[in-house]
């Protein structure tokens, strides 16, 4: 990256950008602003002289915080629902729920996008984004949060219920150079998010059919061995799915048994184009769940750092 002005010389363009404004110091049609400093050489760089004693911290404040939201802002709502009440995938015990939680984004802990407040005096957001251009199609995707978030093997449909034995796990893992060691994240691309991206008409979501491990002995035993500390997926899941038998399922044995976290439909696209580029297939894993007390499940607010 070219040495960026000061900011006494700030706007590199007065005619087309407001006083003190960077407008054009990472490109026209730039959407990340200044988080376009976060280049892989000075990440990289950080992880290595600051990750020292694995030592962590959350900055989430808890979603109830503060009471009320400033700013009129609407407190977060949750609700628990009791999936029982539909009788679903034949349960027979009270012992199922959802999270149901509604939420303004800025009512507690936030990052505030480049949408949030735009020039008071040209009305324009970043970069010279006006309001109305967001509604046209060809320039909605600009400055929204999204841009702050970004061997041949046999073929098999993820639209199935193809289960994932040990033995592929570990021939992958050998193929990849992959050591396992405790406290490990497993990260499992299936293909599943891959192909719904590119045809979402093929999923029947009230016949789902899904790849994914298998629900097996051999597999409970396997995933524990290991010690992981979590799994996690690309598909709807983990585990294939229909799954045969609840009490005899990779969610009962891995949530209920050992206390391990399930992830799923993590998009895993652009690290495994990554991996396969230089052959390298670990990270650095972090993730920030919601803070929210009494939560059944959170978004991962993931990150995966090599």
């Amino acid at each position: 990256m070219t040495k960026l002005p000061s900011y006494d010389d700030l706007p590199i363009d007065p005619t087309n950008a407001p006083d003190s404004s960077a407008w054009g110091v990472f490109g026209e049609d730039d959407n990340l602003g200044t988080l376009s400093l976060l280049t892989e050489e000075r990440v990289a760089k950080a992880a290595q002289d600051n990750v020292k004693r694995g030592a962590v911290f959350s900055l989430n404040w808890k979603l109830e915080l503060p009471c009320p939201p400033p700013h009129n802002r609407e407190a977060i709502q949750h609700r628990i629902r009791d999936r029982f009440e539909n009788k679903g995938f034949g349960a027979v015990h009270n012992n199922w729920f959802d999270d149901v939680i509604e939420i303004n984004t800025q009512s507690s802990s936030q990052w505030d996008g480049l949408l949030h407040v735009g020039n008071m005096e040209t009305g324009k957001f970043y970069n010279g984004v006006s309001p109305d251009a967001l509604s046209q199609e060809q320039h909605s995707h600009r400055l929204g949060i999204h841009h702050m978030a970004a061997v041949q093997g046999k073929q098999i449909d993820p639209f199935t219920c193809h289960a994932i034995t040990v033995d592929e796990l570990k021939q992958v893992a050998k193929d990849q150079h992959v050591e396992f060691m405790p406290g490990d994240i497993l990260l499992l691309r299936t293909g599943w998010m891959a192909a719904y991206e590119r045809d979402s008409k093929a999923v029947d979501f009230e016949n789902l059919h899904c790849i994914g491990v298998e629900a097996s002995e051999s597999m409970y035993r396997f995933i524990w061995d290991n010690h992981f500390a979590a799994v996690a997926s690309d598909n709807v899941a983990f585990e294939a799915f229909p799954t045969k038998d609840w009490t005899n399922s990779c969610h009962t044995h891995f949530l209920a048994g050992f206390g391990m976290p399930i992830g799923e439909m993590f998009y895993l696209e652009k690290l495994a184009d990554d991996c396969a580029n230089d052959g390298r297939y670990s990270c650095f894993f972090t993730s920030a769940p919601l803070n929210k007390y009494q939560g059944v499940a959170t978004p991962p607010n993931v990150l995966a750092l090599k």
